[in-house]
């Protein structure tokens, strides 16, 4: 569940070596991402990904620890350490972009524009559910289709390797594919039982869910320049209202709504 558009930190360089013209070595370099994209271990999407962060944190204006933005983050995330053995780390970007998204790596980064529209809960909410989407390594084909992309645009060969460095364009692509990720509805539904029953392990309540669906539904109907930006980004998503159900059903089976 994407939230924003985030702004493509290197779509000019990326561009410009897809356009340009290709010399052997680019089109060598295109055949070896080509089998990077089948054979990346977990440790190498969390290497290229850490790489990634490094840069986007670099480039954004991060809260420090002493900001109101982070206090309330740390509070509200209180408890949540880890998925699936990956240490998680939490920082706030401070722009008017309703975002937050979450990395392979364990890196949440979440918008102050969305901690402005949504109360605490309802923000757990949509961590839960980005953090649903590492753990159920949609994150992980993201970042395989995203090397795809590059090698078919920088041009397929038969040469192999082992994974390697990527160039700057390159790893700023598979960055933009991260945060900007587009997934199945099938895939929304899996991140969304697997963050109810994440919040719940971790002592939160998960009815936090459904309130974080709620809010969007209500600002998507109010319409305006947010609402539509949270329609188009559910353009692809499994009916709003039908996950507020299916999370609603699960609170009931649980005892947590009446």
């Amino acid at each position: 569940m994407k939230l924003s558009i985030v702004a493509s930190l290197f779509a000019a360089s990326v561009m410009a070596a897809s356009c340009g013209n290709m010399d052997t070595n680019a089109l060598m370099a295109g055949g070896v991402q080509a089998v990077q994209a089948m054979t990346l271990s977990d440790s190498d999407v969390r290497a290229y990904v850490s790489e990634y962060i490094a840069q986007l944190d670099a480039q954004s204006v991060v809260l420090p620890e002493s900001n109101a933005y982070t206090k309330r983050l740390r509070k509200l995330t209180s408890g949540l350490t880890q998925v699936n053995g990956v240490p998680l780390n939490f920082k706030v970007y401070q722009t008017n972009d309703i975002n937050a998204f979450a990395c392979a790596d364990g890196s949440v980064r979440v918008y102050t524009g969305l901690m402005d529209l949504m109360a605490d809960d309802e923000i757990l909410g949509v961590i839960g559910h980005e953090i649903g989407h590492v753990a159920m390594n949609h994150t992980r084909k993201q970042m395989q289709n995203a090397i795809m992309a590059s090698a078919a645009r920088t041009g397929l060969s038969g040469v192999s390797g082992t994974v390697g460095q990527l160039s700057a364009s390159q790893l700023g692509a598979l960055g933009e594919a991260i945060v900007n990720a587009k997934y199945s509805r099938k895939q929304e539904t899996q991140s969304d039982d697997f963050a109810y029953d994440f919040l719940k392990a971790a002592g939160k309540n998960p009815a936090c869910l459904m309130r974080g669906f709620q809010k969007l539904q209500s600002l998507e109907a109010k319409g305006g320049q947010t609402g539509q930006m949270v329609s188009n980004l559910f353009s692809s998503h499994p009916d709003t209202a039908s996950r507020i159900s299916r999370i609603q059903a699960k609170l009931k089976a649980d005892g947590l709504l009446k």
